[in-house]
């Protein structure tokens, strides 16, 4: 199937700077950036941000980029889902994983995170797949965050909902662990019904849950 990526990209001032959000960015400017130390939430930076590159490369992977100067504050994934998960299982060309989303401790609270969500969803690039992510509350920063977990699955809810993803029921263990961790899902206009049933048997394993 056809990944289109059209490139976008704005600035929104920051004290006497600006920060450029951008995307999908092209592994041959992803690598001439730097990474924010403290964007280690899910590895090291070093080596978060190979992986960043690594995405770039992938014909259907995708990432959004928030920088200041050529240094990355804040980033959004995209990919097809890893070969190990559930989600995989069905083959599907047309379900991409938005896998992760993080801003740098010192740019948070400034709406980085929908901003770089909508920027990947413009002019209708996303239409023709679905788009899921999992999320977790041990991969939340309750720490640095202060809140509760309820506190934040409401925050990553509503952050999810700005791009009309919704939650969406399923019986995969890992999400079914904790009664904070959810599935969102954003099912483009474009996508064939055929598809939207192989998605459900892929949520489903146990067919009396549907």
């Amino acid at each position: 199937m056809e990944h289109i990526k059209i490139y976008h990209s704005c600035t929104i001032p920051y004290l006497d700077a600006e920060i450029v959000l951008e995307g999908p960015v092209p592994p041959e400017s992803l690598r001439t950036y730097t990474m924010h130390p403290d964007l280690d939430a899910f590895r090291r930076p070093k080596e978060q941000f190979e992986a960043l590159v690594e995405i770039s490369e992938l014909p259907e992977g995708r990432i959004i980029a928030a920088r200041l100067g050529r240094q990355v504050i804040g980033y959004v994934t995209f990919h097809y889902p890893d070969e190990l998960e559930r989600w995989s299982e069905g083959g599907m060309e047309d379900l991409i994983e938005l896998g992760a989303i993080e801003v740098a401790d010192a740019f948070r609270g400034i709406g980085l995170g929908k901003k770089m969500l909508r920027l990947a969803f413009e002019d209708g690039q996303l239409e023709n797949v679905i788009t899921f992510t999992t999320e977790y509350y041990w991969h939340w920063d309750l720490e640095k965050s202060g809140l509760s977990v309820w506190q934040y699955r409401s925050m990553m809810e509503k952050l999810m909902k700005s791009v009309d993803m919704v939650w969406f029921a399923t019986d995969d263990p890992e999400i079914c662990s904790h009664p904070a961790n959810c599935l969102m899902v954003r099912i483009g206009k474009d996508v064939p019904l055929s598809s939207v049933e192989q998605f459900d048997r892929v949520r489903f394993r146990q067919r009396f849950m549907y």
